[in-house]
C-alpha cells in the first residue's frame, strides 16, 4: 500500500537548498534534484516542489527531516490511503509548525473531541472562533499564502519512495 504527496518549499537561502534535497533523498531513498526557482516574496530565497509516493507516514517522516532548518518555509501533504487520513503539515519560521488530518478531498477534518473541547472551555463566541482558526491553521495559512502565490506555475519534480 502507498500513497501520495507533494512537499512545497516556499522560501530556503540558496545555501540550505542542497541540504533540503538531501533531507528529501534521504527520506524517500531516491535522489532528489529539485528545480529551484527564485521567491519573489523572499529577495534571495529560492523555491521548489515536488510530488513524492510512498508509504504512509511518510510525510511525517519527511516534515521531520526538513525541521532541521528553522528558517525554511514549507509544508508537506500526504493524501488518505486505505485506513489511513490524510494529513497537511505547515511549517513557518515565526510559528513553528501546524498539522492536521484532512479528508480525501484535502479538507481540515476537525475531530469531535476538539470541538467538545472548545465548546466546553471558551469563554465567548469570538473565544471559540478563535480557537477553531486555530485548529484550521489560519495562522499558518496567513504566513504561507503570499509565498504559495509566488509558485503559480513553478515546475513540479516527481519522485517515488524506493521500498
Amino acid at each position: 500500500m502507498s500513497t501520495r504527496g507533494v512537499v512545497y518549499v516556499h522560501s530556503s537561502p540558496s545555501a540550505v537548498c542542497p541540504h533540503v534535497e538531501w533531507a528529501i533523498s534521504g527520506t524517500l531513498g531516491v535522489r532528489a534534484n529539485l528545480q529551484w526557482t527564485a521567491q519573489p516574496e523572499a529577495a534571495g530565497q529560492l523555491r521548489a516542489e515536488c510530488g513524492w509516493t510512498g508509504d504512509p507516514g511518510t510525510g511525517a517522516k519527511l516534515v521531520a527531516a526538513l525541521k532541521a532548518w528553522p528558517m525554511l518555509r514549507f509544508e508537506v501533504t500526504e493524501e488518505p490511503s486505505p485506513g489511513v487520513d490524510g494529513e497537511r503539515f505547515c511549517f513557518a519560521p515565526t510559528l513553528g509548525l501546524w498539522r492536521a488530518r484532512t479528508s480525501a478531498n484535502g479538507d481540515i477534518v476537525v475531530g469531535e473531541d476538539q470541538l467538545r473541547s472548545i465548546a466546553g472551555t471558551a469563554r465567548a463566541g469570538e473565544q471559540f472562533a478563535h480557537r477553531v482558526d486555530e485548529l484550521l491553521g489560519a495562522s499558518w495559512d496567513a504566513a504561507l499564502e503570499p509565498f504559495r502565490r509566488a509558485g503559480d506555475g513553478a515546475p513540479v519534480t516527481w519522485l517515488h519512495h524506493v521500498g
